[in-house]
Parts: structure tokens; sequence; C-alpha cells
């Protein structure tokens, strides 16, 4: 598949002295990939205007939505510890096949790479790592459900893997769809609120990106 990122000009949602969060457009990479035609991505879209900027976390490169990154070493780490403690906290919109039938619920998975298949990922009770997803319907409506997702844990896929394990596949997923669920414009998961403790004196910060479908 051809690696067509868009063109649309850079949401900056916030920036001071120490972070920058950006709405992350869906299709572009969060990093480079391996090889020159996979070079275009968020990180050095973000260092065109902010030359300081440091990576802190990823999105897949089909979801779109809130991604913070660091102005400074100190800022890079501190934001770093965050993540890995799991004391950020985030929010999630998507749009999955079918009608859920519970209004709210966890899913308890363990995921491990797909090796033969990567990057998919998939459930594994024996060798898998611990990942969590809260999720909360929205509304049910034309066969499909709009779902708001609190994952715990931050494994590669998490979401898409956990809504696919209930049944649900996220519309336009292009590794875990299917059929109709599949022939989307493109991946109806998108990262809608951040919240983490700044940097520079522990304050807390929410940020939100609205989502575009």
């Amino acid at each position: 598949m051809t690696y067509c990122p868009p063109t649309d000009p850079l949401v900056f949602l916030h920036d001071d002295h120490q972070v920058v969060l950006v709405d992350k457009p869906s299709g572009l990479l969060s990093v480079p990939g391996k090889g020159p035609d996979l070079a275009d991505c968020l990180l050095t879209r973000v260092q065109a205007v902010f030359p300081t900027a440091l990576l802190v976390h990823r999105l897949d490169r089909d979801t779109s939505g809130v991604m913070v990154f660091a102005l400074t070493p100190h800022a890079q780490r501190h934001l770093g510890l965050q993540f890995e403690k799991r004391q950020t906290r985030k929010t999630y919109v998507a749009r999955v096949w079918g009608d859920m039938t519970d209004k709210t619920g966890t899913v308890d998975l363990p995921l491990i790479v797909d090796w033969p298949n990567r990057p998919r990922q998939m459930v594994d009770h024996e060798n898998g790592k611990q990942a969590v997803t809260d999720w909360r319907v929205m509304r049910r409506g034309n066969g499909e459900t709009r779902v708001r997702l609190m994952p715990k844990t931050g494994r590669s896929h998490q979401l898409r893997v956990h809504m696919l394990a209930l049944g649900h596949p996220i519309l336009g997923d292009p590794f875990y769809a299917t059929g109709a669920a599949r022939d989307y414009p493109r991946l109806m998961l998108h990262s809608e609120t951040l919240q983490f403790r700044h940097p520079d004196g522990g304050q807390g910060m929410r940020i939100t990106a609205k989502c575009p479908f």
C-alpha cells in the first residue's frame, strides 16, 4: 500500500516553553518508517515549527487526535515517566461494527505481536502482556455503535484488537476489520482527550481534539 500522507496544515492545540500538543491527522505516521518513502511524519512536521520537539508517545498511522511532544529533555523525561507509570489519562472515540448490547464494560485481554503477520497483534493468555480497556456506548444506530474508549494500558493496537475481540471491529480498520466493516475512507478511531501533569510545576492539563467523524 503506497504511503500518501495528508498535506493539510497541522492543527496545534497548545504550546508553551515545555510542551506542544497537536491534533494528528489520520494517515500520517507519528515517527519515520523504514526507507525514504516513509520519512514524512508528524515528528518531523512538528520539528519544522518547533525545532527542539522530542517524541514522548505515538499514535498508529491511521488514528487521529491528541499527541503531546516535549520541547526540552526535562519535559521528555517527565512526560515519559507519566506514560510509563500510567499516570496519563486518554480517551478515544470510535465507530464500531454492529450494535453493542451493553452500555459499559471492560476488556481485560493480554496482547502479543502476531509475528508472522506483524504489525498485527493478537490475544495470548499465556505469553501476552496485560492490556485493559474500559468502554462506554455513546449511541447506536444504522448497524454501528459510537463508543468512548478509555485504555488503562498502552499496548500496540490495543483498542483495535479489544474491539475485535468483542465482535465489534473498528470501522475502516485495514488490519482487523473485514467485508463491509472495512469499507470506510479511514480508521474510525480518534484520540479525543489527553490528561497529564505539566512538566513545569505539575499542574493538571486536559487537552481535547474534536472528533472529525
